[in-house]
């Protein structure tokens, strides 16, 4: 009998240990399909002069933290923003190609730089049908700048994206 608790507290604080545990993973900050850096319509992000990590084209009008960190940066533009995790890397997302050039036109700040935000959390609102009626892809890179602070990166390529569920990259620190 003393076994069984044992071994049931056990399960259990393992589970808790997971749960609680920092996962080593990015998810999709925004519906829509996975892609490969390679084919985002940009060589700074395609050749991963930026970083590494994966790309979503985006089909919905909300733009999520891709993991739990402190946002750290809102583009003035609100094109993009970058976001710190507790266990140092750095991330950058980049909302679109070339949207810097609306001016913030389209995008729509939901969290002030500074916080902490789980992912999930939503950071940008976007109109949608205003960027692509500039003829402006929505090719999303979602992207570890400081890559030598990881271990491995491996970023997912293909399939359907669901915000803040969908894993994208993996990595270890």
């Amino acid at each position: 009998m003393g076994n069984f608790f044992k071994n049931l507290f056990k399960s259990k604080s393992k589970e808790t240990a997971d749960e609680v545990a920092p996962k080593n993973c990015l998810v999709a900050v925004a519906d829509g399909d996975i892609i490969p850096l390679s084919e985002v319509p940009d060589p700074v992000f395609a050749e991963k002069m930026a970083g590494d990590g994966a790309a979503i084209m985006i089909k919905g009008d909300t733009v999520v933290a891709p993991a739990d960190g402190e946002l750290t940066l809102v583009f003035q533009t609100k094109h993009a923003f970058a976001l710190k995790l507790s266990n140092g890397l750095e991330l950058l997302v980049h909302i679109g190609v070339d949207t810097v050039s609306l001016n913030g036109e389209g995008f729509q700040q939901l969290v002030e730089a500074g916080k902490t935000v789980k992912a999930g959390t939503p950071i940008i609102k976007i109109d949608r049908d205003f960027i692509l009626s500039k003829g402006l892809s929505l090719a999303t890179p979602v992207l570890i700048t400081n890559v030598d602070a990881a271990k491995s990166i491996t970023p997912v390529t293909t399939g359907s994206a669901v915000a803040g569920e969908t894993t994208v990259v993996n990595f270890e620190v």
